[in-house]
């Protein structure tokens, strides 16, 4: 598809409307239903973090099976896919705002962004001015945003979007993430080829036994770190079937592959200033992992604090402002961390849906529909807005929230196969087929 265009072709008739409504409603019921179980279910991080074998239990859910060391020769073409979710759902028409737009403004008096005020992009958008950090990657082409995205089937519930999407599937029947299945197609790697930034491995990965869940390379230590302690372990584990069994035997091995990586020296760049958080800490690590050769394809992220429904701020101030700007900060400074190496990465951010068009009564915004994704990378074909635009006229709405004209799969499936090499991406949406948006060089 073309930049973003007008796209009335794509405004969907009130049938249509009834339809997409009618099918949220037995997707969420659906959902509903699998919720208790689901909240009820034993995790190997639980048990894990039980043991106490691990610091912080920082290897999480689903740790590195491959027996594949760090240093050993990748298949895969040596690029990394970033992959950050924006859990709560992201305000899109804050972050991106369609410009001279007084309908927007009319439904938006106390939290809509001023034209004035916009980090000008083209014609039809503004950039927020807290994302003042990134705009030079947009005016360099590194950066680049797809709006009116989200699911076929749209709901606006933050559990049954992110179980959605993550799976990349129309229905939770899908056994594994989408991740997953792009792993599967990647080929072997090293021990470090996927890994999930924070305290728990992530859906979209939920069936990988090579995902690395940490909070940093340097928490994967043993309390006890004899080198006997490890060797006891090992054998004491190996040979056997059981989950945890396996479990130890590969925390063994990751711990193990954590040395020589640690052991590489990692000087601050000059300029790279992430913010003081769990994201800039996150994104920091992953750019040590890149630096230093360790085999990285696929890492994910999590970042909290979109479900913005009050005191969402004004221009210059409020909880947006703050979670835009330490965004931007820790993004820059990725780039930045990583310098030409930033050529052989993208960052794709997306969050499980938008906000309502229309502000709520306590100076926020409520879930809706159509959201935002962002792209950044070497290869990311940036100083554009993708794909399709709804229209903001009452006509052009579902139920007042932003349309659906762009499917996320279209975008994510588009950005693995360029960046990581792959051939066909048959089954990696099962039932969907990608229909590229040309996000990507």
């Amino acid at each position: 598809m073309s930049p973003v265009t007008a796209g009335r072709a794509f405004r969907p008739t009130r049938t249509r409307e009834q339809q997409i409504l009618a099918e949220a409603d037995r997707v969420q019921a659906a959902l509903n239903a699998q919720r208790c179980q689901w909240d009820r279910g034993f995790t190997r991080r639980s048990f894990l973090a039980g043991s106490g074998m691990v610091v912080a239990a920082t290897l999480a859910s689903q740790l590195v099976t491959t027996r594949h060391s760090y240093a050993e020769t990748m298949t895969g073409n040596g690029k990394t896919l970033v992959v950050v979710f924006l859990r709560g759902g992201l305000d899109g028409l804050t972050t991106v705002v369609p410009r001279n737009n007084a309908r927007l403004q009319s439904l938006r008096p106390g939290v809509g962004i001023p034209d004035s005020s916009l980090l000008a992009m083209d014609n039809m958008f503004g950039l927020h001015p807290a994302m003042q950090a990134v705009y030079p990657l947009w005016k360099s082409g590194q950066l680049g945003f797809v709006h009116g995205v989200g699911s076929a089937v749209p709901n606006r519930d933050h559990f049954a979007s992110q179980a959605l999407m993550e799976r990349g599937s129309a229905s939770l029947t899908a056994p594994t993430g989408w991740l997953d299945r792009v792993l599967a197609l990647d080929g072997p790697g090293t021990t470090f080829r996927a890994v999930c930034e924070g305290a728990a491995s992530v859906a979209a990965l939920k069936a990988s036994a090579e995902a690395v869940a940490m909070k940093g390379i340097d928490t994967l230590v043993f309390n006890n770190p004899s080198p006997q302690v490890a060797d006891a372990l090992r054998a004491l584990y190996t040979g056997l079937d059981s989950p945890f069994d396996k479990l130890m035997v590969n925390t063994v091995q990751a711990v193990a592959s954590a040395g020589p990586v640690k052991a590489v020296p990692n000087p601050l760049v000059i300029g790279a200033d992430y913010a003081v958080d769990d994201f800039g800490k996150a994104l920091a690590d992953i750019a040590r992992l890149v630096k230093v050769g360790a085999g990285l394809r696929v890492a994910t992220v999590d970042v909290g604090g979109w479900d913005l429904h009050s005191a969402i701020g004004t221009v210059a101030a409020g909880s947006m402002v703050t979670q835009l700007q330490d965004l931007s900060k820790s993004l820059a400074a990725f780039v930045t961390d990583l310098g030409s190496r930033i050529a052989d990465v993208t960052v794709v951010l997306m969050s499980e849906f938008g906000r309502r068009v229309e502000e709520n009564g306590s100076g926020g915004t409520d879930h809706g529909f159509g959201g935002l994704m962002m792209l950044l990378g070497g290869n990311v074909i940036g100083g554009q807005v993708h794909g399709n635009w709804p229209g903001l006229q009452e006509q052009d709405l579902i139920s007042g929230d932003l349309a659906v004209v762009n499917d996320y799969r279209d975008v994510l499936g588009e950005v693995a196969q360029k960046t990581l090499g792959l051939g066909s991406l048959t089954g990696v949406f099962p039932g969907y087929t990608v229909r590229p948006l040309n996000v990507m060089r």
